[in-house]
């Protein structure tokens, strides 16, 4: 292909809404391409954490109010946080029955909600056996990164 025929070519091209163009034949190969390139990045979840409660002094000078996280983590002991933003669901849909209940055994790998970010329902499972002591957000409700969804404790 001489060059009057690649610029033309190229006019053509820029004359229309295409962003990419390839033609390849057993003498040349000749790629245009418009625009910025189109790059793909995946984000992977963070797994859900786990924090132990701080141990606590014999006697204590004086007792501050606490709030969200650590009140809920010195209650009891151990929480399971929400790993991302969304909405926190206690069901797989609106009429069936919640995945745990307060007091349940549950086992390693057993789903205990969903948050949905984004459309995207991602399901929250335990990482080891633990019984559910309390469940911190009601069905629907927002929650943020790190906001504590379970109190528990390891059975």
């Amino acid at each position: 292909m001489d060059i009057k025929d690649l610029k033309l070519l190229i006019k053509m091209i820029t004359e229309t809404d295409i962003t990419e163009f390839e033609l390849d034949n057993s003498e040349e190969k000749i790629v245009i391409r418009r625009g910025p390139k189109t790059e793909y990045i995946n984000v992977a979840a963070p797994a859900p954490q786990m924090y132990a409660a701080p141990q606590q002094a014999a006697a204590p000078a004086a007792v501050a109010p606490v709030s969200g996280a650590a009140a809920v983590a010195a209650e009891t002991g151990e929480t399971i946080n929400s790993p991302i933003v969304g909405s926190f669901y206690r069901a797989p849909a609106p009429d069936a029955a919640p995945y745990v209940e307060v007091g349940q055994v549950i086992e390693k790998g057993q789903v205990l909600c969903i948050v949905e970010a984004m459309k995207l329902m991602n399901e929250i499972e335990a990482e080891f056996r633990c019984k559910i002591v309390k469940i911190c957000k009601e069905n629907a409700q927002a929650v943020e990164f790190g906001d504590p969804l379970f109190v528990i404790e390891r059975v």
